[in-house]
């Protein structure tokens, strides 16, 4: 019986991907087929990376056909494996090295603003995404992917944990619905993702299953970090569940809302002006600052609507959202500054510290400016709008929170 497997994409509009076809022989070593854009320049170490991997994975053995539109040496490891995984042969997996650059960490309370969307099996897509300074880089196994090519996009978002730079910004998956979701776990784990999103989720316990497996992958691969979890409501049953997923985990530490499922499971159109989902929203909302965690918003779809995606931003930061997802490159910078204090709130708010600080200096409890007293919480806001201004590059570090120097100094 003549056995062969295929992974991944060629035509004329791929860019930066590789068409494996690999037939298993019983001898003969390994038998490249070369076709490649950039086979003049880069033939000999390509046929050296096919060697090395397919030797890495227990083949050694097979015939293999490859059309090339330029693939890095991560996305070629990626199909060949995918390819070999098809066919049930071979042994351990073969995975590249981790460069140094991406082995940064991130925190719960970490701002996203932005978070771009990638589809998990594009690898020309993933390349350059960080120059576009999002805050988090979501490589999806979900929705954008085939679910005939779910595997094949495990490996290659595998191998794009460890080799590819994302300049700085978080670095997240988005696993498939559960079940299935918890196998994708295996692949991505142990390689330096900060968040995993757990889209259509309904209930406390999905996350609790995602948060048991995280656990032992990293026990059993002897990493003591912490991953973050993103739940993503999109039905009825998961809005009216917000506030026990949003508690689920101390490692929860963003929930987001996706509309386009949500609407569908109402029965409803989504319209620009979001009336049909606010009820939605403002519970995520409520939900999750209830918790102490960050609502994030939906995406927006017209990706060549930028007026209304700013009108959108204006009123998601008015409902109390600390962010949106993008679907593409141009939104990024116009999230970011629908998100950005303005200066009036930036001078408001070092009015109410500065208040707050000559006030304790004095010894009094008590503060107001004007008319309006200024409590805990007022504080907590605006120390929250100079960190944001910080972060925006329009002051300097605010340093420590006031209310946390104040408690030191009554202890």
């Amino acid at each position: 019986m003549d056995r062969k497997a295929t992974a991944g994409n060629s035509g004329e509009q791929t860019r930066s991907d590789c068409l494996v076809r690999l037939r298993p022989l019983q001898k003969g070593g390994i038998i490249l087929r070369l076709e490649s854009r950039v086979g003049s320049l880069f033939g000999e170490q390509i046929r050296q990376q096919v060697q090395e991997v397919l030797n890495g994975l227990g083949i050694c053995h097979a015939e293999v056909e490859m059309e090339d539109s330029g693939a890095l040496p991560f996305v070629i490891a990626a199909r060949l494996e995918a390819a070999v995984k098809k066919l049930g042969i071979g042994g351990e997996p073969w995975i590249p090295e981790m460069i140094p650059g991406n082995r940064y960490e991130s925190t719960k309370d970490r701002f996203r603003f932005t978070r771009l969307y990638l589809p998990g099996n594009t690898p020309r897509m993933m390349l350059n995404a960080g120059i576009h300074q999002p805050d988090g880089i979501i490589l999806d196994l979900e929705d954008s992917v085939a679910p005939d090519r779910k595997t094949e996009a495990a490996l290659l978002v595998r191998n794009a944990l460890r080799q590819v730079d994302f300049y700085g910004a978080e670095r997240m998956v988005r696993i498939n619905q559960l079940p299935g979701g918890l196998e994708d776990l295996e692949y991505i784990v142990p390689h330096h993702v900060h968040v995993i999103l757990i889209p259509k989720c309904e209930s406390p316990d999905q996350v609790r299953q995602v948060d048991e497996r995280v656990r032992t992958i990293l026990q059993e691969a002897g990493q003591d970090r912490v991953i973050y979890y993103m739940p993503i409501i999109e039905s009825c049953l998961g809005v009216e569940r917000a506030f026990g997923i949003a508690t689920s985990s101390d490692r929860v530490a963003a929930m987001a809302i996706g509309l386009e499922d949500y609407t569908a499971d109402l029965g409803v159109k989504r319209t620009p002006e979001g009336k049909e989902s606010l009820y939605a929203r403002t519970r995520l909302v409520n939900a999750c600052k209830a918790a102490g965690i960050q609502p994030i918003d939906s995406v927006f779809s017209d990706v060549d609507d930028m007026e209304g995606l700013k009108v959108n931003v204006l009123h998601s930061r008015g409902l109390g959202f600390e962010g949106m997802g993008c679907i593409h490159p141009r939104q990024v910078a116009v999230i970011r500054e629908g998100f950005r204090p303005r200066e009036e709130e930036i001078v408001r708010a070092e009015e109410i510290i500065n208040a707050f600080r000559e006030a304790g200096a004095r010894g009094e409890g008590v503060i107001a400016i004007g008319s309006k007293m200024i409590d805990p919480p007022v504080v907590r806001r605006a120390w929250q709008t100079m960190e944001l201004a910080y972060r925006f590059g329009l002051r300097s570090d605010p340093g420590p929170s006031p209310l946390q120097t104040s408690e030191t100094t009554d202890q």
